[in-house]
């Protein structure tokens, strides 16, 4: 393992992060508080409590949830394309490392910074609601593990794309519909018992309600299929990017 390649293509990712603050780090974390305030205050003047805990409490999790999905997908799939849209991703392909190296690399960087940002969004979240978090270990897990699992699918989005039209068509038009539908705002135990067993369809159902579950111990699925099904997708998501650089798909060309 060329630990020094990894080094370099991580510091140089986390480098842009620092170049975009604005828009990596303040610009989320702005809308994070605003969904607070709409959701939060408005809606959670109506809406007491769901499932014992106090409703702007309740939605932290899945606020979290919704960023770390949206940054993870976004950060990675930017991170890749932007070399093959230049052109210097033949160089990478041409030095002595290994694609597994590369992927650590990009991969690595995106997922870090979809962490920081979870954890700034939950510490601002203390300024607007009272938090607990019962179970601190598996918070950070379930959060490190969906951070990766969505940076690779960000990853596999970057060399899919051949325009930046195209990177934004997965986040926008499928990652951040299925969130806003995966109980980031309410319990899929509020739906008609059909509606129930729709929603156990979208794969984003078991990642919010595992978080949520490290949080207050409610869940809508039980934690342990949430953590299966994290892992099944990571591996999904493992053999795709594992696929690409064993054929070459769109880099070779």
């Amino acid at each position: 393992m060329n630990f020094r390649a990894v080094a370099a293509i991580y510091t140089t990712e986390m480098m842009r992060t620092g170049r975009t603050l604005a828009q990596s780090i303040v610009s989320p974390v702005i809308s994070t508080a605003l969904y607070f305030v709409v959701f939060g205050a408005a809606i959670g003047g109506r809406i007491s409590e769901i499932e014992g805990v106090n409703y702007g409490s309740f939605i932290v999790p899945g606020l979290i949830m919704l960023t770390l999905l949206t940054q993870s997908v976004m950060n990675a799939s930017f991170g890749i394309y932007f070399p093959r849209f230049i052109g210097s991703i033949y160089e990478l392909l041409s030095a002595p490392i290994s694609y597994v190296e590369i992927a650590l690399g990009f991969v690595g960087a995106a997922a870090t910074k979809s962490v920081v940002l979870g954890l700034i969004i939950l510490a601002t979240s203390v300024l607007f609601v009272p938090l607990h978090i019962a179970h601190p270990f598996w918070m950070v897990g379930f959060m490190v593990l969906t951070a990766i699992t969505f940076s690779l699918l960000g990853f596999i989005i970057g060399i899919w794309a051949d325009g930046f039209e195209k990177l934004q068509i997965v986040p926008l038009l499928i990652v951040q519909p299925l969130t806003f539908l995966g109980g980031t705002f309410y319990s899929i135990h509020v739906l008609p018992p059909l509606w129930q067993k729709i929603a156990l369809i979208n794969p984003v159902v078991y990642l919010v309600s595992g978080f949520r579950w490290s949080f207050f111990e409610v869940a809508d699925v039980s934690p342990a299929i949430s953590l299966v099904m994290t892992f099944v997708f990571l591996f999904i998501c493992l053999a795709i990017v594992g696929w690409i650089f064993r054929t070459g798909y769109k880099l070779k060309n």
